[in-house]
C-alpha cells in the first residue's frame, strides 16, 4: 500500500497482492459486484477496477452503480507522503449521502482501515435497506 499527495487528492493505493483481500475486506462482491478496489480517493471515494480493467471512482457510500465515474491513475504515481495521515481515513460520523455535514467538525473523525471496512459495510447495507422495497409476507 501506498499513501499520499497526488496534486489536490489524497490518494492510497494498493499493491496488485492486496486489491482481492481488500476487496474482500470491503464486502464488494456483495456491494458492488464485478468490481475490485484498487484504491482510495480523497478519502470520500473508492477507486475501482471492473473486471475488463476500466477504472472508476465511486463515493465509498453509496455503494451505488449510477455514482461511477471515470478515473484514470497510471500504477506507477507518485505520491508525496504525509505521515499525519498515514494509516488513517477520515470519516464522516454521519455520511454526507444520509445528510451528514461535511464541513462540521464534530462530524469528522479519523478511522483505521479496518474499522473504514467496517463502517463502509454498514453504511451500505443500510443504504440499500432503504432503498429495497419492503418484503411481502
Amino acid at each position: 500500500m501506498r499513501e499520499g499527495w497526488c496534486g489536490d487528492d489524497h490518494l492510497i493505493i494498493f499493491a496488485e497482492s492486496e486489491v482481492d483481500p481488500v476487496s474482500e475486506r470491503y464486502a464488494m462482491p456483495a456491494l458492488l459486484p464485478g468490481y475490485r478496489i484498487l484504491g482510495l480517493r480523497g478519502w470520500d471515494d473508492f477507486i475501482v477496477q471492473d473486471a475488463v480493467g476500466r477504472s472508476y471512482s465511486i463515493p465509498t457510500v453509496p455503494l451505488d452503480l449510477q455514482y461511477l465515474s471515470p478515473f484514470n491513475i497510471s500504477p506507477n504515481v507518485t505520491l508525496l507522503k504525509d505521515e499525519r495521515f498515514e494509516g488513517k481515513i477520515k470519516w464522516y460520523v454521519k455520511p454526507t449521502a444520509f445528510g451528514g455535514d461535511p464541513k462540521a467538525e464534530d462530524n469528522i473523525t479519523w478511522v483505521s482501515h479496518e474499522q473504514h471496512a467496517q463502517l463502509v459495510r454498514w453504511w451500505n447495507n443500510l443504504y440499500r435497506s432503504m432503498k429495497s422495497p419492503p418484503k411481502r409476507m
